[in-house]
């Protein structure tokens, strides 16, 4: 081949390699499925699902008052909300397929009309019955793919994982994962306890909790949260209910407390907050999400770290 001719090959192979659709193009095209009680799922699934690869499927609900476009993530232009540049899991899951290309990755976004699963929960008195159905139903879905299970939440979203747990006898064997992203507010343990313990003593579980110092903020004169209903106090609680059955180490850093078992499949990282600022969507854009999947796996802190840089910023749409 003559050496233009390479040369002129390279320069469209990159050009390609960094041709992405727009926001607006990828968003659109992604599937979308309006359930009753007000729920809506979007499906993020890879260009190509190849059944000779492991399939895991990462359930995402949503914080409060976000919708899922805004969960997505997009570069920000004059006039977007700023709720769009705060979570990138849109990009955080491009960072995850290109790492880990032996997998097909599938995110679900669970969005309900109240924008709060709270509130959904609230109103709806069969609600932990739902959402019991609902996991049951996208099992379902991609039962030819034989999924492994993901359940992960932000914020507010966590109330969905908690509703999800009050469902069942036992969390079921497809349950590989579970993830808080300063989202443990719900968790209580005559409720939660025993059924995680029982969960994490099957082969092959992860639980990964991610938090920071709530109890310190004050916001608009008030305390942002009360001294037990934070992620902070919430996180702890469930670290110790956990310890000795685990045999968890902690860890008392400089900018952080961490409990964590010898491979990581159960991990607390607490981020200590002297400065008292508000870190509940900070802990999601510094990898937080990249964390809560790749944590106690060959991938862990390879081309990223929580808690630092964006990592993933090359995917960022338009």
């Amino acid at each position: 081949m003559r050496w233009w001719l390479l040369i002129f090959c390279v320069i469209i192979f990159k050009t390609d390699l960094k041709a992405q659709a727009t926001f607006n193009e990828y968003f659109n095209s992604l599937k979308k499925v309006k359930i009753d009680s007000g729920v809506t799922l979007t499906f993020d699934e890879p260009a190509q699902l190849n059944p000779k690869k492991t399939t895991k499927l990462i359930v995402f609900a949503l914080p409060n008052g976000n919708t899922t476009a805004q969960t997505f993530g997009k570069k920000l232009s004059n006039g977007d909300d700023w709720h769009f540049d705060i979570q990138h899991i849109g990009a955080q899951t491009a960072f995850i397929r290109n790492a880990d290309q032996n997998t097909n990755y599938i995110v679900v976004y669970l969005e309900n009309e109240l924008k709060s699963w709270p509130a959904w929960r609230k109103k709806f008195l069969s609600g932990d019955e739902r959402i019991g159905k609902l996991i049951e139903d996208l099992v379902k879905r991609y039962k030819d793919y034989r999924p492994k299970i993901t359940l992960s939440s932000h914020s507010g979203g966590g109330s969905f994982i908690f509703g999800y747990i009050n469902s069942q006898v036992e969390i079921p064997a497809y349950i590989e994962r579970i993830g808080f992203l300063d989202a443990t507010y719900g968790y209580e343990a005559e409720k939660h306890q025993a059924k995680l313990k029982n969960w994490l003593n099957t082969k092959n579980k992860s639980l990964q909790v991610i938090a920071y110092n709530d109890s310190v903020v004050v916001y608009n004169g008030k305390p942002l949260v009360s001294p037990t209903g934070g992620t902070w106090y919430r996180s702890q609680l469930m670290a110790k209910d956990l310890q000795s059955d685990f045999k968890l180490k902690k860890y008392d850093l400089l900018d952080r407390m961490n409990w964590f078992n010898k491979n990581h499949s159960i991990a607390f990282s607490l981020i200590k907050n002297p400065e008292t600022k508000i870190y509940h969507t900070v802990l999601v854009e510094k990898n937080g999400f990249i964390q809560l999947i790749f944590n106690g796996t060959k991938y862990q802190d390879k081309n990223y770290l929580f808690w630092s840089d964006r990592a993933y910023e090359q995917y960022v749409l338009q």
